[in-house]
């Protein structure tokens, strides 16, 4: 091969190379800060780029992936999740508490987090951590633990307002896991168990007063409706006395004006139907015990002349 050859070769590689640096291929969702002679240049879009080799070069910067930092010319603009260390926070009586957050956040102007802020990752972290403990000294141990959703909103407002001016959009704030310290987990356990405890108590009772409420509104019904019986009884008993003496009145009545009927006006009716029943009343006496010693009253006179009459009455017919 003779040196023309070689220096043909030569140049073929050259251009090949030129071609291979000159061209910048992007994926979607990422991009590339170039500089030219150590001056920001151009901010490149997904899909092929031209650029100048040797003059134009991409801008390195810090990224987190997999709890690490790295150098890379890659910035991705997708939304990014940094788990975060646990760290230690006090809250405002006094307790130290152990507390995990995850943060979500997108890259939205690459030229603010590449020129804006050295270390972006590390400055997030250590934003996060300055701000939860800020946030978290401000509430006691139970508000802390009871608010959560409070702590995200705030803890993501500030982040957010702190962020703008890195290119950083803070989409989402949460506390993953909160953890006190053992004898004040023991205390909270003991404090759950009373509250439980009393909450027993309090509905055991609540029962046994509904119970009793309900047996003595049970008995005083039940006592209502045996009055109301035994009124209804004594009215019916005494309505049902009272057409009896009606009954017996009307017959009585009848049996005088048949009497009248048959004695004629001459005899008084009366005295027919009192002799009847002394006549019946000397007949219970007789059947009875001989020893009974029987005092006939004065006026039994007038009576025993009625049975006479009766007797005069019968000899007639």
């Amino acid at each position: 091969m003779t040196v023309a050859t070689y220096v043909l070769i030569a140049l073929i590689l050259l251009v090949l190379i030129l071609v291979k640096k000159s061209l910048v291929i992007i994926s979607q969702s990422e991009t590339k800060i170039i500089e030219r002679l150590g001056k920001y240049h151009a901010t490149l879009r997904p899909g092929i780029n031209i650029i100048i080799p040797f003059i134009d070069k991409a801008k390195s910067v810090v990224a987190y992936r997999s709890g690490r930092y790295f150098y890379t010319t890659d910035i991705d603009l997708r939304e990014q999740v940094y788990d975060f260390d646990k760290q230690n926070v006090i809250t405002k009586d006094n307790v130290q508490t152990q507390i995990n957050a995850l943060l979500y956040f997108q890259i939205v102007d690459p030229f603010k987090a590449v020129y804006e802020i050295n270390n972006l990752p590390n400055a997030i972290e250590k934003l996060t951590q300055t701000t939860l403990r800020n946030i978290i000294g401000e509430l006691e141990l139970d508000e802390t633990l009871t608010s959560r959703d409070t702590i995200n909103t705030k803890l993501r407002a500030v982040l957010d307002d702190a962020t703008n001016k890195w290119g950083i959009k803070v989409n989402r704030v949460e506390l993953q896991d909160i953890t006190p310290p053992e004898s004040v987990l023991q205390a909270m356990e003991k404090q759950m168990q009373a509250e439980r405890n009393k909450r027993a108590t309090i509905l055991t009772s609540e029962g046994q007063k509904a119970a009793a409420i309900l047996q003595s509104e049970g008995q005083k019904t039940a006592r209502i409706n045996q009055a109301e019986a035994d009124r209804q009884t004594k009215i019916l008993e005494a309505e049902g006395e009272a057409q009896a003496r009606i009954r017996k009145a009307e017959a009585e009545a009848i049996a005088i004006d048949k009497i009248t009927e048959a004695v004629g006006k001459s005899t008084n009716p009366a005295n027919y139907l009192l002799a009847q029943k002394y006549i019946a009343m000397m007949q219970e006496v007789a059947s009875g015990p001989a020893t009974k010693t029987v005092y006939l009253p004065f006026e039994a006179s007038n009576m025993m002349g009625s049975i006479g009459g009766i007797k005069d009455l019968f000899k007639s017919e």
